[in-house]
């Protein structure tokens, strides 16, 4: 090997093997060789003389004249061939190979020196050497030719070793204090070397790398700490194997905690490196509880079945008999949708059997969310929200700490496909299914399926181009089709046959047709009808039966089976404007004008009386006697949509909306126009006056309204005033309570909430930051908010999972000096007023606040709480605290005052996912049986 520079001041070059110049020697000789044997020397012509070629007859007169001197130089060209070839011959020895197959990039920014008696090129400062896919970066780097081995180092000055070495190879990275490397093998021995995998971060004191697929390590740390220096905690083993991408092994295993050795070790360990999610065992805490014995949770196997769908089978065992299993499941399909699904079972025993106060049961919980992404079919969609289960689920569960999720009340589902068909007109398709649950009272409601159709308007009368003026040609009508099965049952009988015989199936038609028109210039009039027919699969047939109910006789209803229907029409109009008033108050007052927008309507609506949808029984007030009381009814009673009204109703409807706004002048005095605010933002009264009637013609004045106080703060408000008096027996009479000796109107019931919601950012104006509205309590149906208490994730107990890098830069890099804590606070305050039958009082009052602080910048401290006025009492409360490890987290969850939920947890753990399972948690659980 020869090195192509001869220049040893040169910074940037490049060595190449070069082929040794024996071959082209050999070449040339057998060339020159052979050449002498074909050619013979000629003489050069005499100047003038001509040199004619003899004919073939000249030639043989001339052979035969020296026939006795003539030799035959065949043979003898021949043997000298042959003799000049033998000397020529390839050598049987065969050259080494090139040990260098490819370029070699070198640079050192000071110098880059070669040595040719030692066959060494030396390059400092700054200087990286590059040979195919590997890299090293060093202050000192010494290439080897005798050997094939580079040599890399750092820099010592004055103490401080610099430049470290920065070995890379395909996507693995090292960082050691010095490295060698051999070309011909491919080996390399590292020293202090410092390098992550798929999150773990490797110190080695010394390594040795055999192969692309296999490295030793000696005296090793392993860690999650960002702080490579110096990592608050470590795994420290004297050998170990390491596989790039898929594991590592070690012998005896010990952690270390800010240098100092715990009793947490083990014989040997196993650390994957997969970057892809694998299947595995998920490890379960264990503990105790008062009332159940000892226990293990959340243990079983995860399934990572491919990029797109995954499972977790996960259970719970106590010693007392009870146990729990769980399946969950998230699937994914980028562009098209995602969702996840969960089922949870448990079997609940409480006490000892034999005793009193022993007792068995089963929860259940079944969740399901599906959603798709609009782009992916913009005239289909299919979204799925299911929340269906025990109502005792989550107040009596053994695995769940949510308490917010304890608070509600309700559960909902809903899945529905949705199609719509393109066209003039277009058709919209709906195919559902619901379901609602009171957990209070286990009353189920469901809907599976119901079917919606709709037709968009149709113009009949509307010219081809140019818009729709005049009464005829905006005449439109729709067409809209609502069909369910609707099942109403408990709890107790929820997935059995007897919650389907009470099924009531029904379809209803609706077909309204409008038209609106301009009068007067600035009046919007608007007539309408509209037409509805109702099908049923089932009615009722009520009777009077004298041997009934043990022959005391009574009133039997029998249930019809078949196909029957009824239907209904009515028509209405209405008229409406707005107006506009302006108060100017000068450019130099503070409120410059103020601006009055109101909008008042009047209607009129006509129902007919359907009463021949309605029948007649009798019953006798004797046994003898035909006469007697005359009971009416209706066979669509107890039907899904009830009967027609069999009261003719003619009645006129009043509305007034109320707007208030200001021009202010700007505190800004760059501002060239003054400010725009609201004072009153949709002040509404409605009423209505029954025409048909004989008494109580004035219905109640509805009112409601908002109050705008300072930003993201408004207050809402509503309520009901009555005209009409009330009796001794505190019953609604026909006389107004003006002449009652009252005031015009009576305020029956009223309602005043107020939300608000600001933090620390809202006034150094900083972008809010995200949130988080996918948490475990909104997706059980409760508020997205933490005013009932934050959710704990029993499983990991991770709090900063969602933190990028530059979150968690600017929540920790903050200098102590700083005054400046981040805060923010959520407050919610309703008071109801109830006055219908003089009974005064305030029927409910209470504040819900809920508040968090960073009182450091690694420290965050939370409540949720509240105060009902009415009990005089304090309401559900949480405490948070919360504490960044760095590597680690901790949490501290209480609730020490709720109706059922007083409980406490407590967690500490490894915030990497690759170690949630190297963690320690404590929890009270709530006693279920108060």
């Amino acid at each position: 090997m020869t090195v192509s520079n001869t220049e040893p001041n040169l910074q940037n070059n490049r060595i190449e093997a070069l082929r040794t110049n024996k071959l082209y020697l050999t070449i040339f000789l057998t060339f020159l060789l052979s050449s002498g044997v074909f050619l013979h020397a000629q003489d050069i012509p005499v100047k003038n003389d001509t040199n004619i070629p003899k004919t073939e007859k000249q030639e043989k007169q001339e052979a035969a004249k020296n026939d006795t001197l003539s030799v035959d130089l065949k043979p003898i060209a021949s043997e000298l061939n042959e003799r000049a070839q033998d000397t020529v011959k390839t050598d049987s020895i065969k050259p080494a190979e090139e040990t260098l197959t490819d370029v070699v990039e070198y640079f050192g920014e000071d110098y880059v020196y070669l040595n040719r008696k030692e066959k060494k090129v030396y390059m400092y400062n700054n200087a990286y050497i590059i040979y195919e896919d590997m890299r090293i970066d060093a202050g000192l780097i010494i290439l080897d030719y005798n050997k094939n081995e580079v040599y890399a180092k750092g820099i010592d000055s004055s103490g401080v070793y610099s430049q470290r070495p920065v070995f890379v190879q395909g996507t693995n990275r090292v960082e050691p204090d010095s490295i060698r490397y051999n070309f011909n093998s491919e080996k390399a021995l590292v020293f202090n070397s410092r390098t992550e995998q798929s999150g773990f971060n490797v110190i080695s004191e010394v390594t040795k790398k055999v192969n692309d697929s296999v490295i030793y390590l000696r005296n090793v740390k392993f860690t999650t700490s960002k702080n490579i220096d110096d990592p608050e905690y470590y795994f420290y083993t004297r050998k170990a194997k390491f596989i790039p991408k898929k594991k590592i092994v070690t012998g005896l295993t010990n952690m270390y905690i800010a240098d100092v050795p715990t009793p947490v070790g083990l014989p040997f360990a196993y650390f994957p490196l997969s970057e892809d999610r694998t299947s595995g065992v998920i490890i379960p805490s264990f503990g105790e509880n008062n009332s159940r014995g000892f226990f293990f949770q959340n243990g079983g196997y995860y399934f990572a079945i491919n990029d797109y769908l995954d499972i977790s089978l996960l259970g719970d065992y106590y010693t007392n008999g009870s146990y729990a299993l769980r399946g969950e499941s998230s699937y994914v399909m980028r562009y098209k949708y995602r969702g996840n699904i969960s089922a949870r079972f448990e079997s609940l025993v409480e006490g000892e059997r034999g005793f009193p106060g022993y007792s068995e049961g089963s929860i259940y919980n079944i969740r399901w969310t599906h959603s798709q992404d609009a782009k992916s079919n913009p005239n289909s969609r299919f979204s799925a929200s299911v929340n269906l289960g025990s109502s005792r689920y989550f107040t009596e569960s053994i695995n769940q700490t949510n308490n917010a999720s304890a608070l509600v009340n309700t559960l909902s589902s809903s899945v529905s496909y949705s199609k719509t068909f393109e066209g003039d007109p277009q058709v919209n398709l709906t195919l559902a299914g619901t379901h609602s649950q009171n957990t209070n009272t286990q009353q189920i409601s469901m809907s599976l399926p119901n079917l919606n159709a709709s037709v968009s308007r149709i113009y009949p009368f509307a010219p081809s181009n140019g818009a729709k003026k005049g009464i005829i040609q905006n005449i439109n009508f729709q067409y809209s089709l609502s069909a369910e099965n609707r099942i109403l049952t408990t709890d107790s009988l929820f997935f059995k046959p007897e919650m389907f015989n009470a099924a009531q199936i029904g379809a209803q038609h609706n077909i309204p047709i409008t038209t609106n028109f301009k009068v007067l210039k600035y009046l919007s009039a608007s007539i309408g009808a509209n037409y509805r027919e109702t099908w049923m699969l089932k009615t009722t047939r009520k009777r009077y039966d004298q041997n009934a109910f043990d022959g005391d006789g009574g009133i039997v209803q029998d249930t019809v089976p078949g196909f029957d229907s009824y239907r209904t029409y009515n028509f209405s109009t209405s008229l409406g404007t707005t107006l506009y008033g302006l108060f100017n108050f000068g450019k130099d007052s503070k409120i410059q004008a103020l601006r009055h927008v109101v909008r008042p309507s009047i209607g009129y609506s006509v129902n007919p009386a359907f009463d021949r949808y309605y029948d007649e029984f009798r019953i006798p007030l004797t046994a003898d006697e035909a006469a007697g009381e005359i009971v009416e009814y209706s066979r669509f009673e107890n039907t899904m949509y009830g009967p027609p009204s069999k009261i003719f109703s003619s009645s006129i409807g009043l509305g007034l909306s109320n707007t208030f706004e200001a021009k202010i002048r700007d505190r800004d005095s760059t501002a060239t126009e003054p400010k725009k605010v609201t004072l009153l933002n949709n002040l509404n009264f409605s009423t209505a006056y029954n025409l048909a009637g004989d008494s109580l013609n004035w219905s109640a004045v509805q009112f409601s309204g908002s109050v705008p106080v300072v930003p993201k703060l408004d207050l809402n408000f509503s309520g009901t005033l009555d005209p009409y008096a009330l009796d001794n027996n505190n019953r609604k009479i026909d006389v107004f309570n003006i002449n009652n000796g009252g005031s015009l109107f009576r305020l029956t019931n009223a309602n005043v909430s107020v939300n608000y919601s600001f933090s620390s950012k809202d006034f150094n104006k900083r972008s809010a930051s995200r949130s988080r509205t996918e948490n475990e309590t909104f997706r059980n149906g409760g508020r997205p908010d933490d005013l009932f208490g934050e959710a704990t994730d029993i499983y990991d107990g991770r709090i900063y999972e969602d933190e990028t890098e530059e979150e968690e830069e600017a929540r920790t890099n903050v200098e102590w000096y700083n005054y400046s804590i981040p805060w923010d606070m959520r407050l919610a305050y309703t008071i109801t007023y109830g006055n219908e039958r003089r009974q005064n009082e305030i029927s409910s009052q209470s504040i819900m606040l809920s508040t968090n602080l960073s009182i450091a910048p690694r420290w965050t401290v939370g409540v949720s709480s509240g105060y009902d006025f009415k009990n005089n009492g304090v309401t559900l409360t949480q405490f948070r605290f919360q504490r960044d490890l760095e590597s680690w987290q901790m949490s501290f969850n209480w609730t020490p005052i709720g109706s059922i939920n007083t409980a406490w947890y407590f967690f500490i753990g490894i915030k990497s996912s690759m170690l949630s399972d190297i963690k320690y948690e404590k929890r009270r659980e709530s006693d279920k049986r108060l």
